[in-house]
């Protein structure tokens, strides 16, 4: 009965264990490959692109053909009526003298207007809370006047002074197309780029390939502002500065690029 009993048990199953170890093999044998097939002998990954970056900066100057001018009349009254009543009459007799210089409508734009009252600068006793004192009303209007013959700016000047303007509160020189000096000034930054790029390929032995990336960075050219103050020139008989000269303007690009290199 005993031997009956033994041959009825389960046996152990040993194809699970088995099979996990030509399993358990194959996983230690795989980094070796791998390691192998990075060797020496093994296979090449294809070599990267070899390149050279240079940056360029070109710089042109042109002459300005634009002129802007603020003009303003700058009154005081004692109320703000009278004020503001006086100066538009003013203003009136400037752009009527402006317009007759053969100015149109769309070079004279008004820019600001201003009426706010003055108060007196009385010092507070001692002990006596200070109360503002209103001395007057004071009323500022300014026009913006754009020529496109910067030879006429001192006549502009002069008439809207004699018509009664007393304040010139700013004078600047522009370009009418800014765009063109600066995609001028991008080309020149380029060649100067291309230039140096092959000199640097030339001393490396190698030859230089195409442009891969091409970035750039410009500036569109300020207005040059010039200096002036003709409040109550004509008032005070002080001459009118002498002619104006507007310079050059400077315009400014740069350019960054990446080259491939080839060899020769």
């Amino acid at each position: 009965m005993r031997m009956q009993e033994e041959t009825m048990r389960p046996r152990r199953r040993l194809a699970p264990a088995l099979i996990a170890v030509p399993a358990l093999a194959a996983a230690l044998l795989l980094p070796a490959c791998a390691a192998r097939a990075q060797e020496p002998g093994g296979p090449t990954r294809p070599a990267r692109d070899r390149t050279i970056t240079v940056t360029g900066t070109g710089v042109v100057e042109r002459e300005p053909d634009q002129a802007v001018i603020n003009l303003a009349v700058e009154n005081m009254a004692q109320t703000a009526d009278a004020a503001a009543q006086a100066n538009a009459q003013t203003m009136e007799r400037v752009i009527a003298a402006l317009r007759r210089l053969g100015l149109e409508r769309d070079q004279i734009r008004t820019v600001s207007y201003q009426l706010h009252p003055e108060y007196a600068r009385d010092e507070p006793r001692p002990g006596q809370q200070y109360e503002p004192r209103i001395v007057g009303y004071r009323a500022m209007n300014m026009v913006r006047v754009t020529l496109n013959d910067i030879r006429r700016v001192g006549e502009v000047i002069d008439a809207a002074i004699s018509a009664g303007a007393n304040r010139v509160t700013g004078l600047n020189f522009q370009l009418r197309d800014p765009e063109r000096a600066r995609v001028d000034a991008l080309a020149l930054a380029v060649q100067n780029a291309r230039a140096e790029a092959q000199a640097l390929a030339a001393a490396l032995g190698e030859t230089l390939g195409p442009a891969l990336d091409v970035s750039t960075t410009g500036m569109i050219p300020r207005p040059v502002p010039y200096m002036m103050d003709a409040m109550a020139a004509r008032a005070a008989e002080v001459a009118l500065p002498p002619p104006i000269e507007p310079g050059t303007l400077r315009v400014e690009a740069t350019v960054t690029i990446v080259y491939r290199l080839l060899p020769r």
